[in-house]
């Protein structure tokens, strides 16, 4: 796969500014963000390749949903490895979110019924679903560990964990939907997302990009509270606290 120059240069520079403003800052996250630029990079060259076989083969599409499910699993159990059972309890929760959303936007269908709008959507709404459950896991950790006094109180008043824990469950859910909610408020406003600008890029009417955006916009919210919600479920009635940092 050839590079054009121009390419090449804008993202270099992208990297060489990003790298320099940390550095200037004094913040230790210089080989975190270069790690991460390459990763991207030869992740989508190689993901781009994949595709191709994947359109001209449609059973294959199985598997290229298994990896982006099993990816977002795994990254996000890491967030939250504190907590007992993990890794099945956000196998769960992303599962539950991600496979709404995909059922009702590409099953029902609220967009076309191929191939291509079930993987591009597939992978914007599993995405979603990492984040919603990344956040709901670190933000309840957080709390855990913020309240532990008031919650080991409402435990020796006789509540039950779940219910020592409810409190700071909602905080969780309500925490990690902010981005998801400020996007959606802000699109067209501050913002032109990423499935919008491509549809543009790519030569799709306007008011077509507009739809495709919107009922992206919304198939994530309903994602990441599905996800949100059934992770805190998960995670909320805890058998031990996290221990102090």
């Amino acid at each position: 796969m050839t590079v054009p120059w121009n390419l090449a240069a804008g993202v270099g520079l992208l990297l060489v500014l990003a790298i320099a403003a940390l550095t200037i800052a004094g913040v230790r996250q210089r080989r975190a963000i270069a790690a991460a630029s390459l990763r991207a990079a030869a992740q989508l060259a190689l993901v781009a390749l994949a595709l191709r076989g994947v359109f001209s083969t449609p059973p294959t599409a199985i598997v290229v949903l298994a990896v982006m499910f099993g990816v977002a699993t795994w990254t996000a159990a890491r967030r939250v490895r504190e907590h007992a059972g993990a890794l099945a309890s956000v196998a769960i929760a992303i599962l539950a979110g991600a496979s709404i959303t995909i059922t009702i936007v590409v099953g029902l269908p609220t967009l076309t019924r191929d191939l291509r709008t079930l993987i591009a959507v597939s992978g914007i709404v599993l995405g979603g679903a990492m984040t919603a459950a990344t956040l709901t896991g670190r933000r309840l950790t957080a709390a855990l560990r913020d309240h532990r006094d008031e919650v080991e109180a409402w435990l020796a008043l006789g509540a039950t964990p779940r219910e020592a824990v409810r409190p700071l469950t909602r905080l969780a859910i309500h925490e990690a939907l902010v981005p998801a909610l400020d996007q959606t408020r802000t699109v067209g406003l501050v913002t032109l997302p990423g499935a919008f600008a491509g549809a543009l890029i790519g030569g799709a009417d306007v008011a077509e990009a507009a739809r495709f955006q919107v009922v992206v916009l919304i198939g994530l919210l309903c994602t990441e509270a599905i996800t949100a919600v059934v992770l805190a479920h998960r995670l909320g009635a805890p058998e031990r606290l996290p221990t102090s940092l």
